[in-house]
Protein backbone atom coordinates (compact mmCIF):
# COMPACT_ATOMS: atom_id res chain seq x y z
CA UNK A 1 0.00 0.00 0.00
CA UNK A 2 1.53 3.49 -1.25
CA UNK A 3 1.05 6.66 1.01
CA UNK A 4 -1.72 7.63 -0.99
CA UNK A 5 -3.68 4.77 -0.96
CA UNK A 6 -3.35 4.74 3.07
CA UNK A 7 -4.60 8.36 3.39
CA UNK A 8 -7.60 8.35 1.12
CA UNK A 9 -8.33 5.16 2.62
CA UNK A 10 -8.20 6.34 6.90
CA UNK A 11 -7.56 9.88 6.57
CA UNK A 12 -11.70 10.18 7.58
CA UNK A 13 -11.46 8.13 10.42
CA UNK A 14 -8.73 9.25 11.85
CA UNK A 15 -9.83 12.62 11.58
CA UNK A 16 -13.30 12.12 12.53
CA UNK A 17 -11.24 10.40 15.96
CA UNK A 18 -8.93 13.43 16.73
CA UNK A 19 -12.30 15.58 16.18
CA UNK A 20 -14.04 13.63 19.00
CA UNK A 21 -11.07 13.21 21.29
CA UNK A 22 -9.91 16.68 21.26
CA UNK A 23 -13.30 18.38 20.56
CA UNK A 24 -11.23 21.27 17.92
CA UNK A 25 -11.06 20.94 14.94
CA UNK A 26 -7.88 22.38 14.07
CA UNK A 27 -6.21 20.27 16.77
CA UNK A 28 -8.11 17.29 15.23
CA UNK A 29 -6.28 18.13 11.63
CA UNK A 30 -2.95 18.55 12.86
CA UNK A 31 -3.57 15.33 14.57
CA UNK A 32 -4.37 13.74 11.81
CA UNK A 33 -1.72 14.96 9.40
CA UNK A 34 1.10 14.24 12.10
CA UNK A 35 -0.96 10.59 12.44
CA UNK A 36 -0.25 9.51 8.94
CA UNK A 37 3.07 11.13 8.70
CA UNK A 38 4.35 8.76 11.64
CA UNK A 39 2.25 5.94 10.38
CA UNK A 40 4.58 6.28 6.63
CA UNK A 41 7.68 7.01 8.64
CA UNK A 42 7.70 4.18 10.40
CA UNK A 43 7.41 -0.08 9.76
CA UNK A 44 5.10 -0.86 12.33
CA UNK A 45 1.71 -0.68 10.38
CA UNK A 46 3.34 -3.33 8.09
CA UNK A 47 3.65 -5.82 11.34
CA UNK A 48 0.42 -4.24 13.01
CA UNK A 49 -2.98 -6.65 13.25
CA UNK A 50 -4.96 -4.10 12.28
CA UNK A 51 -4.17 -0.71 10.17
CA UNK A 52 -6.89 0.96 11.55
CA UNK A 53 -5.94 0.29 15.39
CA UNK A 54 -2.51 0.88 14.78
CA UNK A 55 -3.50 4.70 13.17
CA UNK A 56 -6.31 5.16 16.02
CA UNK A 57 -3.21 4.56 18.65
CA UNK A 58 -0.70 7.02 16.91
CA UNK A 59 -4.12 9.64 16.77
CA UNK A 60 -4.44 9.01 20.88
CA UNK A 61 -0.75 9.28 21.69
CA UNK A 62 -0.42 12.23 19.80
CA UNK A 63 -3.33 13.70 21.50
CA UNK A 64 -1.84 12.75 24.94
CA UNK A 65 1.26 14.29 24.03
CA UNK A 66 -0.79 17.87 23.38
CA UNK A 67 -2.52 17.31 26.65
CA UNK A 68 0.69 16.67 28.48
CA UNK A 69 2.40 19.45 26.68
CA UNK A 70 -0.72 22.05 27.54
CA UNK A 71 -0.69 20.81 31.05
CA UNK A 72 3.37 21.74 31.28
CA UNK A 73 2.82 24.86 29.99
CA UNK A 74 0.18 26.56 31.99
CA UNK A 75 2.20 25.03 35.59
CA UNK A 76 4.75 27.28 34.24
CA UNK A 77 2.03 30.11 33.87
CA UNK A 78 2.45 30.13 30.19
CA UNK A 79 -0.66 29.89 28.05
CA UNK A 80 -0.56 27.45 25.24
CA UNK A 81 -0.59 28.61 22.02
CA UNK A 82 -4.11 29.75 20.91
CA UNK A 83 -6.38 27.46 18.20
CA UNK A 84 -7.35 28.88 15.17
CA UNK A 85 -11.13 30.37 15.43
CA UNK A 86 -13.92 28.80 13.93
CA UNK A 87 -15.13 25.86 15.29
CA UNK A 88 -17.61 27.74 17.82
CA UNK A 89 -18.83 29.44 13.85
CA UNK A 90 -18.80 26.65 12.44
CA UNK A 91 -20.66 24.39 15.18
CA UNK A 92 -22.96 27.28 16.23
CA UNK A 93 -26.20 25.58 14.52
CA UNK A 94 -24.83 22.08 15.94
CA UNK A 95 -26.55 22.50 19.66
CA UNK A 96 -26.61 18.88 19.67
CA UNK A 97 -23.46 18.22 18.19
CA UNK A 98 -21.37 20.32 20.94
CA UNK A 99 -23.53 18.47 23.20
CA UNK A 100 -22.29 15.30 22.43
CA UNK A 101 -18.76 16.37 22.30
CA UNK A 102 -18.66 18.13 25.56
CA UNK A 103 -20.40 14.94 27.17
CA UNK A 104 -17.22 12.95 25.52
CA UNK A 105 -15.08 15.56 27.06
CA UNK A 106 -16.15 14.78 30.72
CA UNK A 107 -15.20 11.24 30.08
CA UNK A 108 -11.64 9.82 31.25
CA UNK A 109 -9.50 9.64 27.86
CA UNK A 110 -8.55 5.98 28.16
CA UNK A 111 -13.02 5.33 28.10
CA UNK A 112 -13.16 8.04 25.69
CA UNK A 113 -10.42 6.59 23.09
CA UNK A 114 -12.33 2.92 23.24
CA UNK A 115 -15.87 4.30 22.95
CA UNK A 116 -15.32 5.67 20.01
CA UNK A 117 -12.89 2.80 18.58
CA UNK A 118 -15.97 0.92 19.33
CA UNK A 119 -18.39 2.99 18.44
CA UNK A 120 -17.12 5.05 14.96
CA UNK A 121 -14.77 2.31 13.92
CA UNK A 122 -16.37 -0.43 14.34
CA UNK A 123 -13.21 -2.16 15.71
CA UNK A 124 -13.73 -5.77 17.91
CA UNK A 125 -12.62 -5.22 21.36
CA UNK A 126 -9.24 -7.71 20.74
CA UNK A 127 -8.34 -4.35 18.02
CA UNK A 128 -9.09 -1.96 20.90
CA UNK A 129 -7.39 -3.72 23.66
CA UNK A 130 -4.13 -3.89 21.56
CA UNK A 131 -4.09 0.23 20.51
CA UNK A 132 -4.96 0.51 23.88
CA UNK A 133 -2.64 -1.54 25.84
CA UNK A 134 -5.84 -3.42 28.15
CA UNK A 135 -7.10 -7.12 27.77
CA UNK A 136 -9.97 -7.56 25.58
CA UNK A 137 -12.50 -8.01 29.24
CA UNK A 138 -10.78 -4.44 30.39
CA UNK A 139 -11.57 -2.90 26.65
CA UNK A 140 -15.54 -4.37 27.37
CA UNK A 141 -15.89 -2.72 30.82
CA UNK A 142 -14.02 0.53 29.22
CA UNK A 143 -16.79 0.74 26.48
CA UNK A 144 -19.63 0.00 28.70
CA UNK A 145 -18.80 2.15 31.37
CA UNK A 146 -18.12 5.28 29.11
CA UNK A 147 -21.52 4.24 27.00
CA UNK A 148 -23.44 4.23 30.61
CA UNK A 149 -21.59 7.60 31.87
CA UNK A 150 -22.95 9.28 28.82
CA UNK A 151 -26.43 8.07 29.27
CA UNK A 152 -26.10 9.23 32.91
CA UNK A 153 -25.24 12.92 31.87
CA UNK A 154 -27.66 13.10 28.96
CA UNK A 155 -30.85 12.16 31.36
CA UNK A 156 -31.91 15.47 32.97
CA UNK A 157 -31.11 15.62 36.46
Amino acid sequence: MNFEQLYRTHFAEVRRFALYLTGNQAEADDIAAETFVRAWAADAPLKARSLSAYLLSVARNLHRRGHRRRLLLAAFGREAPEEAPGLERELAGRSELQAILARLQLLPEIDRAALLMRAFHELSYEEIAAALGLSAAAARVKVHRARNLLKDRESPS
